[in-house]
């Protein structure tokens, strides 16, 4: 009995070990798997630059965009599980692209541990300022009554704004026209052009519109109203009660992060967003800061998984 407990005992020894050496002790890398300044690289720069401040070591955001972030994502997977290589997953990378691709170089549950959700983003349901809706029930009316002839703009098959479509369609009981686009950009210009009617998308990007008044926001998709958009209503109190879309981003580390290790850096997160500047910044640009126990976001990103899996097989959307 005495030789297995020592036995034990020097088989955890390296771990633990590890795990009382302090961290960091040189530069950390953050990979971000989608182009400088879109809303995940501005998230993983804000982060970056609160822990930078207070680990005393550089956090670099390294932008590896290409195919809805899985370029970056798998070269995150394959890095060692030390803590010196972080990934700023998002909703595409942690709860989509798995119902879209038929065969990902990655798993992104299995190759990777949840550490810390960062922040979620509402989108907005919106409308070219000419259409003749005030309101989300006048533009479900128009879709009834117009049809196809309604036309609908998205950054792709497959993209948060396409399943948001799908479900608004399913739940709403309308058909209208989708025209997919090669990004957000594209999809907004067209909107504000007036060659599409209407579009949803994150706070993040359509904000700018928003106060503008190049499009009209008619709902918020989250399930409380947005701090950036305080006196716009939900969808769920205009009429659809089960809608609710929202996007986020957190930070992911390879599987087998020491557990240790990964509190440490959910804590640490968390504490950089809680600081009132980074708050603000995030904010006022559409999106709000969460937070959660590494376990819980683990947890939020498996069921996210679940449910746009759900969405992308009644949408008939083919795995490519």
């Amino acid at each position: 009995m005495r030789h297995s407990l020592a036995l034990l005992l020097l088989a955890a020894m390296p771990a633990a070990i590890h795990a009382a050496q302090p961290y960091p002790t040189r530069p950390v890398r953050m990979i971000a798997p989608f182009p400088p300044g879109g809303p995940t690289d501005v998230l993983a720069r804000t982060i970056a630059l609160g822990l930078s401040q207070s680990w005393g070591h550089q956090v670099v955001v390294d932008n590896r965009p290409g195919a809805a972030g899985n370029i970056g994502t798998e070269l995150a997977s394959r890095a060692p599980a030390d803590g010196y290589t972080l990934l700023m997953g998002t909703i595409a990378t942690h709860g989509i692209n798995e119902s879209l691709y038929a065969k990902l170089p990655f798993d992104p549950h299995r190759d990777f541990t949840a550490v810390a959700l960062a922040a979620q983003t509402p989108s907005a349901v919106l409308v070219h300022p000419t259409l003749p809706a005030k309101r989300f029930a006048d533009l479900m009316a128009l879709a009834k009554a117009r049809g196809p002839g309604l036309i609908y703009a998205s950054a792709g098959i497959g993209t948060i704004g396409h399943l948001s479509l799908e479900l608004l369609r399913m739940q709403a009981g309308i058909q209208v026209t989708h025209v997919p686009y090669k990004g957000t950009a594209p999809a907004l210009n067209d909107t504000i052009a007036g060659q599409t009617h209407f579009l949803i998308s994150s706070t993040l990007t359509s904000m700018p519109h928003i106060k503008t008044g190049r499009l009209r926001a008619l709902a918020v998709t989250s399930a409380k109203r947005s701090m950036a958009l305080p006196d716009l209503p939900t969808v769920a109190e205009s009429g659809l009660p089960d809608y609710v879309v929202v996007g986020w981003a957190g930070v992911f580390a390879p599987a087998k992060t020491s557990p240790i290790l990964v509190r440490k850096i959910n804590a640490d997160i968390n504490a950089a967003l809680a600081d009132p500047a980074a708050r603000e910044r995030l904010l006022a640009s559409g999106s709000e800061p969460a937070a959660m126990t590494a376990k819980e976001f683990s947890d939020f990103a498996l069921g996210e998984t679940a449910r746009w899996a759900k969405v992308a097989k009644q949408a008939g959307i083919q795995p490519q």
